[in-house]
């Protein structure tokens, strides 16, 4: 079996989410494929340069590797959900009201938008 990756057309629709947790303000851009699915994901964080965005620039080429590759949001979503780390604590999101890390609350917005029993289904 050999897996073929589906790279985004140069141009494509996207969702831009700003959200917090405790006092880590970030922004996650989801581009979408034709269909409506997710295809690639970018965490942007107010503190630029620190450990916490370079790590979230490598989480985000990996999870959208992954998605490209055929990994479905249900799976990634079980994958990365309830991750704990800090920052961790309250979020803006009332959706969300709290997540054990910046992975945890990334997984639980697509879950909510994008996965199988989600609003966009």
């Amino acid at each position: 079996m050999i897996a073929v990756r589906q790279t985004l057309p140069a141009t494509r629709e996207s969702l831009t989410h700003k959200f917090s947790i405790e006092r880590h303000e970030g922004y996650l851009t989801i581009g979408l494929y034709a269909d409506g699915k997710p295809g690639e994901i970018f965490i942007k964080m107010a503190k630029e340069g620190s450990t916490i965005s370079g790590m979230c620039q490598a989480f985000c080429r990996a999870f959208s590797l992954a998605l490209q590759f055929g990994l479905t949001v249900d799976e990634a979503v079980r994958r990365f959900k309830g991750m704990r780390f800090e920052p961790m604590g309250m979020t803006s999101n009332t959706d969300i009201p709290e997540a054990s890390s910046i992975v945890d609350y990334v997984a639980r917005y697509l879950e909510l938008h994008y996965g199988s029993a989600g609003t966009r289904g």
